[in-house]
């Protein structure tokens, strides 16, 4: 652990220096220097998750691909998400727009006695080994987003933006992000809550994020893989997260034509009302909502194969721009 963050700060050090620094100097950025220290490094990180996802996930859909690839459109719109999400692009906007907030309303909760709740001080000497503490948070980041993910699902509103990511037909390695902003937005005020409340370290956090990120990228890979009857259990695969992608409402199945086709769903929750984890599929095996099916379903949304009142499927849009604006039309009930 310790090898490979001196290599990371090392290497965060010489692209500060060489690039980041003499462009905000030039700029008239010199006040804003930490802070342009502290977006190399989420820079260096989304450089490296690009390159993980091209070198080893990107075989791992060429060696076992569910289905072959016919819109090359839709996948290229999705690059442009990961890349807006992953490159800092998406992060420099909150960061001239919410963190000054965040810092205002944290220090003075601090004044006014709000606590920090260090969950890897629990234990002295156990709990707050580096690699311990790292789990437990990831652990507890884990929870956070199920809960998170669930809330997507239930609340209508929330729905109508996250809708926006299962109406990837064509789902691959790039799909994790392709996201609503103001989804994304509602998704990371949270997680920054919770974490000024749990007292997670910098360098813990930015760990965190880069593991649940790249492991969601082979999540939505388009790779028929799944890790066997302990495997699933223990680490989210393919397959499972799959499950949760899949349209209900479609009788074909892809390469499981025989399997029967499910019921219809009660409810906007009930019309996804499994495989919600993000890393680990204990939280769906606690609260009852795993589905373990070896199986490989076409993905979407139900209104996109089947017609509203209106006679017509549901437009979520071709380019980034048209998926973003009819995101807020759905939002005010006029799409």
């Amino acid at each position: 652990m310790e090898w490979l963050t001196s290599l990371f700060n090392s290497v965060q050090q010489w692209l500060f220096e060489t690039v980041i620094q003499p462009v905000m100097f030039h700029a008239g950025m010199a006040n804003l220097l930490e802070d342009g220290y502290d977006a190399t490094g989420w820079l260096l990180v989304g450089l490296l998750q690009v390159l993980v996802i091209v070198a080893v996930i990107g075989p791992l859909e060429r060696w076992r691909p569910v289905e072959a690839v016919t819109d090359r459109r839709a996948i290229r719109t999705d690059i442009l998400y990961t890349l807006v999400h992953r490159l800092g692009l998406f992060r420099l906007g909150l960061f001239f727009t919410l963190t000054p907030l965040f810092d205002e309303l944290f220090g003075m909760l601090r004044v006014q006695g709000l606590r920090t709740y260090n969950i890897d001080m629990v234990w002295p000497g156990v709990t707050d080994l580096p690699l311990v503490s790292l789990l437990i948070y990831l652990a507890v980041f884990d929870l956070v987003d199920y809960l998170i993910h669930r809330g997507q699902h239930r609340f209508e509103w929330w729905w109508k933006l996250h809708s926006l990511h299962h109406s990837q037909r064509q789902m691959t390695k790039w799909s994790d992000s392709r996201n609503h902003l103001l989804d994304d937005v509602i998704r990371d005020v949270i997680i920054v809550v919770v974490a000024q409340l749990i007292g997670v370290a910098p360098g813990q956090f930015v760990a965190i994020v880069a593991i649940t990120q790249l492991s969601e990228n082979l999540h939505h890979a388009n790779a028929r893989i799944w890790f066997g009857r302990i495997g699933e259990r223990l680490w989210i695969s393919p397959r499972f997260h799959r499950r949760h992608h899949a349209i209900s409402l479609v009788e074909a199945r892809i390469g499981d034509s025989h399997l029967p086709a499910p019921s219809l769903p009660r409810s906007i929750e009930l019309a996804r009302g499994c495989n919600f984890g993000v890393l680990l599929p204990l939280w769906d095996m606690l609260f009852r909502t795993a589905n373990f099916e070896l199986r490989y379903d076409p993905t979407g949304v139900d209104d996109q194969v089947k017609p509203g009142p209106d006679g017509k499927v549901r437009n979520y849009g071709e380019g980034f721009w048209s998926q973003q604006w009819l995101g807020i039309l759905r939002l005010l009930g006029r799409g």
